[in-house]
């Protein structure tokens, strides 16, 4: 039996997706991750909230108005569809693309994470590529919170899912992946937020006990997010603990990159892991 079941499990931010200098969507980063996609890799995007706007601003010529996250759902069931399509549209066609948009407690229920991890495994014998999404567009924040609390009362160890860095580490332990791959829209790791420079490049230790230590320092380091409602990199830190533990490599790169040039090293990144 191989050590590991799933060669790549990779995740690219919001920020990453999106052209911000013309408001729409980086249709070149997507083309380029696409093609580079196939079995064997479980990939886990964001931006279905932040396409589906900018799409709709596209068609209506001014944004949704009212609650915030009724717009929120709103604009994750356009987005998704915009986001798949162009998954599709660039992915090479010999292979099967599938739509899998995961909540928190498809982690947190025993049986739903043993039927999730089935498929995952199953793809790649049958030549398909799985991206998955958090369902924001059916996730209420208050039903999700009133069943995290229910989960913590009882004594049980909650996975909330707050972003899709979260799922992708979840995703990474399910499956029990070589690498974890996390893009956005910087280098890595950065020791000094206020100087690109300062990437750390390499986090490692003698044992896990050492890596994780190395890792906590460096969260001490990291400050600040990229967007409203993102968490950041002491976050990203956080989550790709439990990955660590089952011996998982993790990248965390930006999406300028190719996913080839990270994996082989000559990327720009911060590689973690013994």
């Amino acid at each position: 039996m191989a050590a590991f079941d799933i060669e790549l499990v990779g995740k690219i931010g919001s920020m990453a997706l999106i052209d911000t200098e013309y408001s729409d969507m980086n249709y070149n980063v997507i083309a380029r991750i696409s093609r580079e996609l196939r079995p064997g890799y479980v990939w886990v995007t964001s931006g279905a909230t932040e396409i589906g706007k900018l799409d709709y601003i596209k068609r209506n010529g001014h944004p949704l108005e009212g609650d915030e996250e009724e717009n929120k759902t709103d604009y994750a069931a356009q987005g998704q569809s915009v986001l798949m399509q162009t998954y599709r549209q660039f992915v090479d066609s010999r292979y099967s693309v599938r739509q899998i948009l995961v909540e928190h407690q498809h982690f947190n229920d025993a049986e739903k994470r043993e039927h999730l991890c089935d498929m995952l495994r199953r793809c790649p014998k049958q030549n398909a590529i799985p991206i998955i999404n958090y369902n924001d567009a059916i996730s209420c924040e208050e039903n999700r919170k009133l069943e995290i609390n229910r989960i913590k009362e009882s004594g049980g160890h909650a996975i909330e899912c707050v972003d899709n860095d979260e799922t992708a580490s979840q995703i990474a332990c399910l499956v029990k992946c070589r690498t974890l791959l996390i893009l956005s829209t910087t280098d890595g790791i950065l020791s000094n937020p206020e100087d690109k420079a300062s990437l750390v490049e390499r986090v490692s230790g003698k044992d896990i006990y050492e890596l994780l230590e190395n890792v906590e320092e460096l969260q001490q380091h990291c400050v600040g997010a990229s967007r409203a409602g993102a968490h950041g990199a002491r976050a990203k830190l956080e989550y790709i603990k439990e990955p660590l533990k089952n011996g998982t490599s993790v990248i965390i790169a930006s999406g300028r990159y190719s996913i080839r040039s990270i994996l082989d090293g000559s990327a720009r990144a911060t590689r973690i892991g013994l």
